[in-house]
């Protein structure tokens, strides 16, 4: 066979992403010079999105294991979990941020249509959806109309595929005004030993594309994802996929009954690098090959090229390998559903990869010379200490004046669109399709959904609070994985397991690996602190901006999608005031700290200094103690303390309940700390007077640090016997802020 094109040199390899070392190992891996299809499939295998050649040394790192977890970080399409009672829990995140800041609609939808591809993929129904998303200046015309198009892509089609959104996070900062980052969890559940695998066992078996054909939009979408974004990025449209949500809902429902023939080997689903990534990481996992007919997937154009074909990333399809002999059943299935299935190759014992078009073979490749693990680079980088890390060790408290006047401090900072309610984005998502969803009515600290037959429910929640880590990226990812896990116990449940969206800049910028890497070390500390091994997840690099003549990245943003189990709905606990008279009290330490809160960043105007207060120890012995009192039900709510410090966390759980609080300050901290400061390992907690003792006796016998604060008290906020106002005043900026910003 002759494939070689002499034309094919590194500059060819350069436009396509490749280095000059990598083309040199391609031409080595096959003992010739590849052709250009060949040299495309490469280029998006290879590629940071597919191969995460930068980062995979030290996502090894991570811990990775537990007695729960049912298969490895990263062996397939998510992580999955036992949950007790024969069920499993599929869960992951992915990040969508190129597409999105390019075409904010498509873009966002289709990262919510294959984040839930890779949890029905392995046979689990998708119960619930999440998203973390990072958006620009909102004053901006810009940012405006890419908060407008994500939200409405996310929500259009989570609600039509029919699968509530139950959590997220909505966050701004100058930093993200170009390159926004959207992060899309599903969580699905699925008997224990009814999962399907992404392999392509059994030389002979045949290989089916099921679901949709195959189009020109998405093509090199894996290889636009690891690469910056620039001025002229939105010549790059044709790489941004367009969504159906219709035809996944149907390939849903019909990949779920496909499995139930028995007549399904394997299966993946066509993400990044489309049929390209799929029949190779299902042959190398099983150490096979594939012989592909790309003449016969179906197209959505006429005289699609086959490298087209093989590097479009075009929406709800699947890679299916099935059993020899048992084609019919497959058929039958999809043809029920209205579906696309049809036989393009079969698998061989090759380990090669062989693609034919029009009678003719276009390309011959290893299939583990692919993949990661297998022949994929994998790099070290160097990486030095941020320079701006000097402004931030400059920063010193007693060198701010405190707030005059507390109640105007408190009035900006509580209208600052990263502390009002997030309504205006969550209520254009579905919250109670399949009534599954224990939160809307009742807000906790992380979403409860419960599993139907069955006492246990599942706690879930992303956060990230992205200006900790940019502050210091060991102790800010630490942070991450232990909000978290509070707000699973805050809500009555056990963190279990996370899965991450790794959101950084350059790889090649030494200070931007700096962050990585240390980011990497905080998580895997905390993670392993608190028993939560990581399943999988996603690394998105390249994400900053231009300003001026220089490039800035975006805050790193290790986003941690957290996984908790509740055994028993009744611990099922809430945020808001209960009952006038109840006591509140404040367990954790004070500090005098106001470092990286929205407080000293967005009212003062400093935007360099550390990360809070945070012991990982402290941390720890405080979870463990908040989830003994929910046991023993001596707590009426309970809600920790985050961004916007205390006044925040008392306001959101006054807000919710209608009551208002009277409480007083303590010497000899400063009330702008006492008040604003965001030093963690702190939860708010309030108690009946009758169970007032109790609790004081429980903790002094435990040892714990603890405040009482005041009382839930009438309609009215009274600090330190100054009257604020009342909870509806406070409600309306609340609740109508972003509203009144978005929609103007």
């Amino acid at each position: 066979m002759q494939i070689t094109e002499p034309e094919i040199t590194a500059t060819t390899a350069s436009k396509l992403g490749l280095t000059e070392a990598e083309f040199e190992k391609i031409k080595g891996i096959l003992g010739r010079t590849p052709n250009f299809v060949e040299l495309s499939i490469y280029s998006v295998m290879w590629s940071e999105h597919c191969s995460y050649k930068n980062s995979i040394k030290w996502l090894k790192t991570l811990p990775r294991e537990g007695k729960r977890l049912l298969v490895g970080a990263g062996e397939e399409n998510a992580g999955l979990v036992d949950i007790g009672d024969g069920i499993a829990c599929a869960f992951k995140i992915e990040s969508h941020n190129h597409p999105s800041a390019i075409e904010p609609y498509q873009g966002a939808a289709t990262g919510v249509g294959g984040i839930h591809r890779d949890i029905f993929t392995m046979g689990a129904r998708p119960i619930a959806a999440l998203n973390s998303l990072r958006f620009g200046n909102p004053d901006s015309k810009h940012t405006k109309r890419l908060v407008k198009g994500v939200v409405k892509g996310i929500g259009d089609y989570g609600n039509s595929f029919g699968v509530p959104t139950v959590a997220g996070e909505v966050f701004f900062d100058d930093c993200y005004n170009q390159n926004i980052l959207v992060n899309a969890m599903s969580v699905g559940i699925v008997r224990v030993g009814e999962t399907v695998s992404a392999v392509a066992d059994g030389p002979g078996n045949p290989v089916f594309i099921v679901g949709s054909a195959t189009g020109k939009d998405g093509i090199h979408g894996a290889t636009f994802a690891s690469a910056d974004l620039h001025e002229e990025s939105h010549e790059d449209l044709p790489a941004v996929q367009v969504g159906d949500p219709f035809q996944e809902k149907l390939l849903l429902e019909a990949s779920l009954e496909a499995i139930k023939t028995g007549a399904v080997v394997g299966m993946q689903d066509m993400g990044a690098a489309g049929i390209t990534c799929s029949t190779s990481e299902m042959s190398a996992k099983s150490e096979t090959g594939m012989r592909i007919d790309l003449s016969k997937v179906p197209t959505r154009q006429a005289n699609m090229h086959a490298w087209e074909i093989l590097l479009s990333e075009s929406q709800e399809r699947m890679l299916i390998v099935g059993k020899k002999g048992q084609e019919q059943p497959l058929y039958d299935v999809f043809e029920k559903w209205d579906l696309e299935c049809v036989q393009i190759g079969e698998v061989t014992e090759t380990g090669l990869l062989e693609y034919y078009h029009g009678g003719e073979k276009v390309a011959e490749v290893p299939a583990e010379s692919l993949v990661l693990g297998g022949g994929a680079p994998v790099y070290d980088r160097e990486f030095t200490k941020p320079a701006y890390f000097s402004e931030v060790s400059r920063f010193k408290l007693n060198k701010i004046e405190p707030a005059k006047d507390i109640m105007a401090a408190a009035k900006k900072l509580f209208a600052l669109p990263n502390l009002v309610s997030k309504r205006w984005v969550y209520e254009q998502y579905d919250s109670m399709v399949r009534t599954n969803n224990m939160s809307t009515n009742a807000p906790s600290d992380a979403s409860v959904v419960r599993i139907k037959g069955s006492k246990k429910s599942l706690v879930v929640t992303v956060d990230c609070n992205s200006a900790y880590v940019h502050a210091d990226p060991y102790v800010g990812a630490m942070i991450a994985v232990a909000e978290a896990a509070r707000n699973i116990t805050c809500t009555g449940g056990l963190p279990v397991a996370i899965t991450n969206c790794l959101n950084f800049g350059n790889p090649y910028n030494p200070e931007v690996y700096y962050q990585f890497v240390h980011a990497i070390k905080g998580m895997g500390e905390a993670c392993r602190k608190f028993n939560t091994p990581v399943t999988g997840g996603n690394v998105s690099f390249y994400n900053q901006s231009q300003v001026g003549n220089k490039t800035e990245p975006v805050f790193p943003t290790p986003t941690i999608g957290m996984l908790g189990i509740m055994e028993d709905q009744a611990h099922q606990t809430t945020l808001h005031f209960k009952q006038e008279g109840d006591a509140i009290y404040m367990l954790g330490n004070v500090h005098n700290d106001l470092n990286s809160s929205e407080y000293l960043r967005n009212v003062l105007g400093i935007k360099f200094s550390p990360a809070p207060h945070f012991d990982l120890h402290e941390e720890f012995e405080l979870q463990q103690l908040i989830r003994q009192l929910i046991r023993k039900g001596l707590l009426r709510s309970a809600h920790d303390v985050s961004d916007g410090g205390l006044f925040t966390n008392l306001m959101e759980s006054a807000i919710a309940s209608g009551f208002g609080f009277n409480i007083e300050t303590m010497e000899p901290f400063r009330k702008d700390c006492f008040l604003f400061g965001e030093s963690q390992s702190r939860v708010v907690i309030t108690v009946a007077s009758s169970k007032e003792d109790d609790l004081q006796n429980f903790l002094i016998n435990h040892n714990v640090s603890f405040t009482k604060l005041g009382e839930v008290f009438g309609k009215d906020v009274v600090i330190d016997d100054e009257n604020f106002g009342s909870v509806g005043e406070w409600k309306s900026v609340f609740d109508n802020t972003l509203s009144e910003m978005f929609d103007a």
